[in-house]
């Protein structure tokens, strides 16, 4: 089984969708800080789209939290 379709990975994007409203961002915004489209948050957030552990930090970064925060 793809870990896109575990329940893990539904509450590490719910996380991550957390943090991000939290840091009063927009995906438009935090993509134009990743310097990639839209779409890929939205794939991120959707969970269409996995999230390895270097863009993992990269987003802890950007949203101010520790790796801690997304610990499921």
């Amino acid at each position: 089984m793809k870990t896109i379709y575990t329940k893990e990975h539904r509450k590490l994007v719910a996380r991550l969708r957390e943090a991000r409203l939290a840091a009063g961002l927009t995906q438009v915004q935090v993509a134009k800080a990743l310097k990639r489209p839209q779409s890929f948050v939205a794939h991120v957030e959707s969970g269409q789209r996995r999230v390895d552990a270097v863009e993992l930090q990269i987003f802890a970064r950007l949203y101010k939290k520790s790796l801690d925060f997304f610990r499921l």
